[in-house]
């Protein structure tokens, strides 16, 4: 017997382990475009869409190798769940370095070094890549101008987003997005991109 999933193509009824996780992607990037949607409004639902969409995250890119105690110097597993967990919940904001600090009561230059070595990021390129993705996700799941996309996902303006995009894909966001727009109307799950 069959389970089929509500509103989902008969493909992904009985996910095998790649459909299954590009059923997740897909799941997260409907959870980041209802955020999205209710950015600039005090809706209460918004922070539950953002604990959802951190949650399947979770299952979909497993917390990084160093994301335990590090005897190199990397931050310790709860300080880099908090971390990115506030990342997150905060990606359409500005996201500085002296509140992630904050968090997890470490001085700038420690934070820095430890997130790096966490991660394998510095924290800004990090905020950057997550802004990425989760503009994809809109780019996929709205008809939002690319410039309203750019200010949700905390770009400056469309240019710094284009650039931001283009450099992590190597596509413009518009190409990219009527390449995917076709295959996803198409309801073929595919990932968002190979990396």
């Amino acid at each position: 017997m069959e389970t089929v999933i509500e509103g989902t193509p008969a493909a992904v009824s009985k996910p095998g382990a790649m459909q299954s996780r590009e059923w997740m992607h897909r799941m997260m990037n409907l959870l980041e475009a209802a955020v999205g949607q209710l950015h600039g409004l005090k809706h209460p639902a918004q922070g539950a869409l953002l604990e959802a969409a951190s949650l399947l995250r979770q299952q979909i890119q497993p917390r990084p190798r160093g994301a335990v105690p590090d005897l190199r110097g990397g931050l310790l597993a709860w300080q880099a769940r908090k971390v990115h967990d506030y990342i997150d919940g905060h990606i359409t904001e500005p996201v500085l370095v002296a509140h992630l600090c904050a968090l997890v009561r470490l001085s700038e230059a420690h934070f820095s070094r430890s997130f790096k070595r966490t991660f394998g990021k510095s924290p800004h390129s990090f905020v950057l890549r997550r802004r990425v993705e989760v503009a994809a996700g809109y780019m996929l799941t709205s008809d939002a101008s690319l410039s309203d996309i750019a200010s949700q996902c905390g770009f400056a303006d469309q240019a710094h987003f284009s650039k931001q995009f283009r450099q992590a894909v190597g596509e413009t966001p518009s190409g990219w997005r009527r390449a995917r727009r076709q295959q996803h109307d198409e309801n073929t799950p595919r990932r968002l991109w190979s990396a």
